[in-house]
């Protein structure tokens, strides 16, 4: 019986079981992929090794497989030179020009796969599910079966259909928007609106003020809101329009914007309040230059939408600072 498991142990990965045992194989999680060595390849479908190196070879001349993204070298304790390991994809394409028993089996496991996820849209390991408690496997039956109603309503009513499409027409960027996330091609977005109001430290900080006496009145805020633990605030001020070589560093209005947001709330220049100060000062250089709104009277940046890009912003890890950046920059053009 051939069947596949995982084991989360010194970084390896199990992907197939065969009648002859086990091959482990280094995974790469954040690539999504998994790394073989010649030797262990040949292991997982039982033949030469020389065999491997001719199949790779064709493999990479025939250009089926991109050579700089799957194949790449490391150095193994006891090793004087840099061995290669083979990613998953040239593993694949290995098991299906090999004519071995094991790899034979191989393909009959890979195809049943594929199979499952093109009718099914899933693959379903039925034994780890098996393990599962009464009350979660309960749980999933309820969900699976409601999945399975919703796609099997084959007809809306007019009511649902217009309701539906309107949703589709009105939040169509969304979706593009959404995609470009995903697909890693959402890039910074410049405005050319020119700069109306100068943000000096005296003129914000005066701003900043009238906003904690309101918060106070409203018993929103304490007497720490707005307190500066430093000089950092006046620092991010002059941050947003450094200039190197004569030419700033920000040149757009949404670029200064974005990074006003983004450094008061992640530098925390504030005693307390500086989600609410960051994005009172965002939204306050937007009005006061003239791109708040958009064309047709709409605000670029409603409620809900700056709650959650300051929680966002807030809880992000620094290292993914230009992608909060290019975010916000994406949600105001």
């Amino acid at each position: 019986m051939v069947k596949t498991d995982i084991k989360n142990e010194n970084g390896k990965l199990i992907i197939y079981t065969g009648p002859k045992g086990i091959v482990e194989l280094r995974a790469d999680t954040d690539n999504e992929t998994i790394w073989a060595t010649q030797v262990q390849i040949a292991k997982l479908f039982d033949i030469d090794r020389t065999r491997i190196t001719r199949h790779i070879n064709n493999i990479l001349k025939d250009k089926e497989i991109d050579e700089k993204s799957n194949v790449r070298k490391t150095h193994f304790p006891n090793s004087d030179k840099p061995i290669n390991l083979y990613s998953l994809d040239v593993i694949l394409a290995i098991g299906y020009r090999t004519n071995s028993s094991k790899a034979i089996k191989f393909r009959q496991w890979a195809t049943r796969t594929l199979r499952e996820y093109l009718i099914k849209g899933i693959v379903i390991n039925e034994e780890r599910i098996k393990k599962l408690p009464d009350r979660i496997l309960a749980d999933l039956d309820e969900k699976i079966s409601f999945i399975q109603r919703t796609i099997k309503k084959k007809e809306l009513n007019q009511s649902e259909t217009d309701s539906l499409l309107s949703v589709i027409h009105d939040y169509a960027n969304s979706w593009k928007f959404l995609k470009e996330y995903d697909e890693g091609e959402l890039k910074l977005r410049k405005s050319k609106d020119k700069e109306q109001k100068h943000f000096d430290y005296d003129f914000v900080k005066g701003a900043i003020d009238m906003l904690k006496e309101d918060l106070i009145n409203k018993n929103q805020a304490s007497d720490l809101f707005g307190t500066e633990r430093d000089g950092s605030f006046q620092g991010i001020l002059k941050t947003i329009y450094q200039t190197f070589g004569g030419k700033e560093l920000y040149s757009s209005l949404d670029e200064k914007a974005a990074h006003l947001l983004y450094f008061i709330i992640k530098d925390h220049p504030f005693s307390d309040g500086n989600k609410r100060i960051g994005s009172f000062v965002f939204i306050y250089f937007l009005k006061l230059n003239g791109i708040l709104v958009r064309k047709n009277g709409e605000p670029k940046i409603n409620d809900n939408t700056l709650v959650a890009l300051a929680l966002l912003i807030a809880e992000s890890d620094p290292k993914e600072k230009e992608m909060m950046v290019v975010l916000t920059t994406n949600l105001l053009a």
